[in-house]
C-alpha cells in the first residue's frame, strides 16, 4: 500500500522553524507501506527557516505581512500530481498546517488559537478523493496494514502459499464455522 506523508513526521527538518516533527507512530507504519514524502512548503521554494503561515480570509500570511497564497497553490500542485500517480490512497498529514491541516488550523492571528478548516494541499487531496488525516489520528488508532484474507488451499495448490507472506497462521479449530473434522491433508 502507497501512504503520502508529510516529510516533517518522518524527521525531515522541513518546518518553517527549521526543525522536524517526527511522530513515532507514523514512522513505525512507514515501516510497513510504500512511503510518497511530501512537503508543499518546500516544494514551492519557500526558505526554511522562514516565519511561520497561517491562513487567514481565505489567503495564507505570513507572520511578517506576506501574502504566500500562490506559493501554498503551487507547492500542493506539485505535491499532488506524484501523490495522484503513485495511486496513494490516504495521506497522513501534520495537523494544524496552513498546508497540511485537517478539519484544524490555526486562525491566522499567531495566537495559538485554533479555526476549523483544511490545509490548502489537504484540501487539494480530499477534493480528489484521497482519505487526509493527521499524525494525531495515526496515534489514536494504532493501524495496521494487514489484510483480513484467510486463504485455504487445496491438494495441489500448496505452492501458492510461497507466494504470500503470511502475517498470522490460524488453527482450523479457531476458525469459526469451519469444519471440526477437517484435518490437512498433504497434496501434490
Amino acid at each position: 500500500m502507497r501512504v503520502a506523508i508529510s516529510s516533517c513526521l518522518l524527521g525531515a527538518p522541513v518546518r518553517y522553524d527549521g526543525g522536524a516533527k517526527p511522530n513515532a507512530a507514523v514512522l513505525g507504519l512507514a515501516e510497513k507501506v510504500d512511503v510518497v514524502r511530501v512537503c508543499p512548503e518546500t516544494a514551492a521554494g519557500l526558505p526554511v527557516p522562514r516565519p511561520p503561515a497561517e491562513q487567514r480570509d481565505g489567503r495564507v500570511w505570513l507572520r511578517d505581512g506576506t501574502d504566500v497564497t500562490e506559493d501554498f497553490a503551487r507547492g500542493a500542485e506539485k505535491c499532488f500530481g506524484p501523490v495522484i500517480r503513485s495511486g496513494a490512497p490516504l495521506a497522513i498529514l501534520k495537523a494544524k498546517s496552513p498546508s497540511c491541516g485537517h478539519r484544524v488550523i490555526y486562525d491566522g492571528t499567531y495566537t495559538g488559537s485554533l479555526i476549523a478548516g483544511d490545509g490548502v494541499f489537504a484540501r487539494r487531496l480530499e477534493k480528489e478523493g484521497v482519505c487526509v488525516v493527521t499524525e494525531e489520528i495515526v496515534e489514536s488508532c494504532k493501524p495496521s496494514v494487514e489484510h483480513p484474507v484467510a486463504i485455504v488451499l487445496g491438494s495441489g495448490l500448496g505452492h501458492l502459499g510461497s507466494l504470500v507472506k503470511p502475517v498470522r497462521r490460524i488453527d482450523y479449530h479457531d476458525i469459526e464455522g469451519f469444519p471440526t473434522d477437517a484435518r490437512p491433508v498433504l497434496g501434490t
